[in-house]
């Protein structure tokens, strides 16, 4: 028997007092006599029988529920998350555990980028090297070398056929990706150059410096012909937006700037980090309908001209995303000159932030050896990927096909495929 004496004994008392409850006298007077119960049964037992009979339903439910939901973990985490007859590609995050760990880099990894068009990534590293891999199959390809010292960024043109670097050598190099040779070298930064970009057109490249200037370089002649000046400490990054009209640099200054392509004019100066702001990424504009949700606007049927609905503090953009060394991560609205969202939980530095190419997510790479991805509509933390055994550098996520890259002070780069 499963049970002990004493529960034997409050179990025939609290059936007895159903039986009785219930008007079964002659059931009773059996049960009491085979069970050897004289007397009535105690108060405390009046409807005992069936509340624990309720209880068990009740639990066997939330049983089921759990069993239930462990299956539906259980088959995430084989399949790669609420699985992909569930999510569409513009809602694919990258998961664990990585496809491949790269390693052949001497020193930290400083950038990774994705080739627009081919199925290869280039990385570039304190060992003053470029290297070429195919993210597809895992496979190294080349390497290119040129710069004497640490190469800090690199950065492909929209034709991918051009891949320019810049290094702490003063130097910013163009090379030609179809046939892997450096085809100019450009000279004028006096300092450790820390960023460099394409403008749209591939027509120019732009970088910034420790010298607090960012310069335009036209690709054709190699001549600096433009620098915009205003920061007042190190430029660590410099993005063009979409339509090549601004400019978005971040400094050590604790400033993102907004520049003004044209005029070389700062159309802006925001400021709220607390430190070195180490990143800065331009919105696509798919993500430009979360961010309104994010900041609640709201749908209202307004008398327009044209009779179609509007929304209450609709913001059009362009916006920004940046990351800092006081591990917060900001959304910036240009037209207003404001920040709109302000995203913590890294516990480190952030070191790499962009928009997830769908628009509905942020990724964020940090000194705490995570990337995390970030719901930004509900200010939380979606995911965060244990990714490196090291501060994380650099991450990249390819704009069609379902890979982020990584790279790590651990000396690896690492493919993670996003599901």
């Amino acid at each position: 028997m499963v049970l002990s004496q004493r529960q034997r004994e409050e179990l025939n008392k609290a059936i007895a007092d159903y039986l009785r409850s219930n008007g079964y006298e002659n059931a009773l007077h059996e049960f009491q006599k085979e069970a050897d119960m004289p007397g009535d049964v105690e108060r405390k037992y009046n409807g005992l029988l069936e509340k624990k009979w309720t209880s068990v339903i009740r639990l066997q439910k939330k049983v089921m529920d759990l069993e239930c939901k462990l299956n539906e973990t259980e088959k995430e985490y084989t399949m790669g998350g609420p699985t992909n007859q569930k999510r569409s590609p513009t809602e694919w995050i990258p998961r664990p555990p990585e496809r491949y760990a790269l390693t052949g880099h001497r020193s930290t990894i400083t950038r990774v980028v994705f080739h627009p068009i081919y199925s290869v990534m280039a990385t570039s590293s304190e060992d003053a090297t470029i290297k070429v891999w195919d993210y597809e199959t895992g496979d190294f390809e080349r390497t290119l070398k040129g710069h004497t010292d640490i190469v800090q960024d690199i950065c492909f043109d929209h034709t991918g056929k051009l891949l320019a670097s810049c290094s702490a050598d003063m130097t910013v190099k163009l090379w030609d990706f179809q046939v892997f040779e450096c085809i100019k070298t450009m000279h004028g930064h006096d300092h450790n150059i820390s960023s460099v970009s394409f403008m749209p057109t591939s027509d120019f490249v732009v970088s910034g410096s420790r010298d607090k200037t960012i310069k335009m370089w036209e690709v054709a002649t190699g001549y600096c012909v433009k620098t915009f000046v205003g920061h007042r400490e190190w430029v660590r990054m410099v993005k063009v937006n979409h339509d090549g009209s601004l400019l978005a640099s971040a400094s050590n200054d604790q400033t993102v700037r907004v520049w003004v392509v044209a005029t070389k004019e700062c159309k802006l100066e925001l400021r709220e980090h607390d430190h070195v702001v180490e990143c800065v990424s331009w919105a696509p504009e798919c993500a430009h309908p979360t961010i309104n949700e994010a900041i609640g606007a709201e749908l209202t049927v307004a008398n327009n001209i044209d009779g179609k609905p509007t929304k209450k503090n609709q913001r059009s953009g362009p916006f920004l995303v940046s990351g800092s060394r006081d591990k917060s991560i900001k959304v910036w609205d240009v037209s207003a000159g404001v920040c709109i969202i302000t995203l913590t939980g890294h516990d480190n530095w952030v070191r790499g932030v962009l928009f997830h190419p769908g628009g509905k997510y942020i990724i964020s790479a940090s000194d705490d050896k995570t990337i995390k991805v970030w719901d930004y509509k509900n200010r939380r933390c979606q995911k965060t990927l244990i990714a490196h055994s090291h501060f994380v550098t650099s991450l990249d996520f390819h704009k069609s096909a379902p890979f982020v890259i990584s790279g790590s002070v651990d000396l690896t780069v690492k493919v993670w495929e996003c599901r």
